[in-house]
């Protein structure tokens, strides 16, 4: 079976076309192919299914070998994938995730997809639907982790998220702290936990601990959710760049509360899985 290596801004997956749903045992599958010494080597693994509901089916699991609701990176790399390969020819389509149905658009220079827009739905603000204990909004709190107190606010925005708000990123150790907060009683369902620094109105950089992944390079549903909580916070406007380590997302929060997500979608490599070596 065919695959592909993609990247968004570093968050990497291998990709597959299994309309024909010829793969199984896919959260040992991942675990094996996402391993970067063994395997092909990757953040996730995403498959193409077909969708009753919407133009096609995204099916992601995580280097850990859970399964994911959605990914922001991965459906750029997704959407880029089903447009290049003519799975589906459009340059603007829905997807169906088991966070609900993403609407994508593509902007497309020679054929081939070069930067895809993301409709990521509308944040969830209430603890018990994200989930985290307790009552009411999570937003601005303060969390103890090991040495440092930090203060934070946790949403869903189709994945549970932490946003971790701190003055200088490049100090903060988020391989100490992320997997503790990642873990913390308080979110039931782990949670991505996002270190942000706001540079202006305008601007902000964001580090992410991914939940089921760890350290990754770019997190498109963790930079979306930075940006809303910035915005809440009054700390920026509702249109924001946000600076990763190998480039920017651009995230929108419309007046109809809906939160859109642009950036870019690269394929790597192509190569041949024998599924029974795995």
């Amino acid at each position: 079976m065919r695959f592909t290596k993609a990247h968004g801004l570093g968050n990497d997956f291998v990709v597959f076309d299994d309309r024909g749903e010829a793969l199984s045992g896919l959260n040992e599958l991942s675990k094996k192919l996402c391993d970067r010494r063994t395997g092909v080597g990757s953040d996730g693994m995403i498959l193409v299914r077909s969708s009753k509901i919407a133009d096609t089916r995204m099916v992601i699991f995580n280097s850990d070998g859970s399964e994911a609701e959605m990914c922001g990176n991965g459906i750029r790399c997704f959407a880029k994938y089903v447009y290049d390969k003519g799975i589906v020819p459009l340059n603007r389509f829905s997807v169906e995730t088991l966070a609900g149905i993403m609407d994508v658009a593509l902007t497309v220079e020679n054929g081939a997809a070069k930067t895809v827009t993301v409709g990521m739905g509308k944040p969830e603000f209430a603890r018990q639907n994200i989930p985290v204990t307790g009552a009411g909004d999570c937003l601005l709190q303060k969390i103890r982790v090991l040495d440092r107190e930090f203060t934070f606010s946790t949403i869903l925005l189709g994945v549970p998220h932490t946003v971790v708000f701190v003055e200088d990123l490049d100090a903060t150790d988020i391989l100490k702290y992320g997997p503790i907060i990642e873990t913390h009683p308080m979110f039931p369902r782990k949670t991505n936990v996002n270190f942000t620094q706001v540079l202006n109105q305008k601007t902000i950089r964001v580090r992410t601990w991914e939940r089921g992944c760890g350290a990754t390079l770019a997190c498109g549903t963790g930079s979306s959710s930075a940006a809303v909580c910035s915005a809440v916070a009054g700390f920026t406007g509702k249109t924001v760049e946000v600076q990763l380590a190998l480039g920017s997302l651009f995230i929108e929060w419309a007046n109809d509360g809906t939160v859109f997500m642009r950036g870019s979608a690269q394929f790597v490599f192509e190569g041949e899985l024998d599924p029974s070596r795995f």
